[in-house]
């Protein structure tokens, strides 16, 4: 009988080796990295709201969080983290697209001004691509101009200085200016600004969009940092809601999702010193029998967290964790709802001001 390509292969390409017999906790998709991060590299994190697990991840096994703005030292944490301190790296809030990502980069060296950089409403000023970056807003024009030239250039420190780009690819579609096809993080008259379809579109992205808008990010960015890495993940936490009128949210989800995983494939495949970490299949995979979302079937749960980041540790850092024991006795859905929604409202998600019911 002849041989075939498949008989040598190692378990992980195999599912029953490697998922079906394996129990949920151990179940690490995670092949082989490309490169390791060291203890002292300065890695910085942005995207969408799932990103903000991996600081805490990377202080908890004494890595290198690179923290770009810092509160005022006066600050209480449960303060500073109200004005978005210590969310990502930075005071970016969430980025949801690589477009937007590509645009702030060309925006912090002052290559890019969008015509509209400002929203005004009852005496306050709010970002638009920033708009719950200040709580209530700010006080003034001059207020928010000094903030924003802050904000760049402590992004402008942090590309040149980072070891590692964590980036988490969160949707693809966006709301941008007709005028310069800025794109912003939330539908303008969401958290902010006045919607007027004659200046605003809705839009998108391709597959092919997504991956040259990465590919000239990683370009901008090397070209201030040659040496740096970055790794590519997708947020596994469905769409809050769609501005597709004729699609479920669900097919929308799973379209959005499926052009950012084949994207961020093509980036870590065709360029070097790039990677893709499996976080979306982690918590998507459905191994784990459902306990990796919360009850509104939305928001990832503590174990799933605590799944990704146990992975994205033993694959990038080399720290072996064993998966956690048998669980105990379930709760009843009441308290375990409560206490999920708990854990949860720490993690600061501007998509929900869509539907804030």
């Amino acid at each position: 009988m002849s041989g075939n390509p498949y008989q040598n292969l190692p378990n992980h390409a195999f599912w029953r080796r490697a998922v079906a017999q394996v129990a949920p906790g151990a179940v690490d998709p995670a092949v082989q990295a490309p490169f390791m991060i060291a203890p002292g590299d300065a890695v910085f994190t942005a995207g969408s709201c799932f990103a903000q697990h991996i600081g805490p991840m990377l202080r908890a096994i004494q890595f290198n969080f690179l923290v770009a703005e810092t509160a005022h030292p006066l600050a209480s944490a449960e303060l500073a983290r109200s004005f978005n301190y210590d969310v990502f790296s930075a005071r970016t809030g969430n980025i949801y697209t690589a477009r937007q990502l590509l645009q702030l980069f060309h925006r912090a060296y002052g290559n890019f001004s969008p015509a509209e950089d400002v929203w005004e409403a009852d005496g306050r000023f709010i970002d638009p691509f920033r708009p719950q970056i200040q709580p209530g807003g700010f006080l003034s024009r001059r207020e928010f101009e000094i903030d924003r030239a802050r904000h760049f250039a402590a992004l402008r420190r942090a590309f040149e200085t980072l070891d590692v780009f964590v980036f988490t690819l969160g949707l693809t579609e966006s709301w941008r200016s007709r005028a310069d096809g800025a794109v912003f993080p939330l539908c303008p008259g969401v958290s902010g600004g006045t919607f007027d379809a004659a200046r605003h579109e809705f839009h998108n992205f391709t597959v092919a969009e997504v991956a040259e808008d990465l590919r000239g990010f990683i370009d901008a960015l090397r070209g201030v940092n040659h040496g740096c890495r970055v790794i590519l993940t997708v947020s596994p936490v469905p769409l809050v809601a769609t501005a597709r009128v004729d699609t479920h949210v669900l097919a929308a989800t799973i379209y959005s999702k499926s052009v950012l995983r084949v994207a961020a494939e093509m980036v870590a495949q065709g360029v070097a010193g790039v990677a893709y970490f499996p976080s979306y299949e982690i918590i998507t995979g459905r191994f784990d029998g459902g306990t990796y979302f919360a009850e509104d079937r939305r928001s990832v749960t503590g174990a799933g967290v605590a799944h990704v980041m146990r992975v994205f540790a033993r694959c990038y850092a080399n720290i072996v964790a064993a998966p956690p024991p048998a669980a105990p006795p379930r709760e009843t859905r009441s308290e375990a709802y409560m206490h999920q929604m708990e854990d949860l409202m720490r993690v600061h998600c501007e998509e929900v001001a869509l539907d804030p019911g």
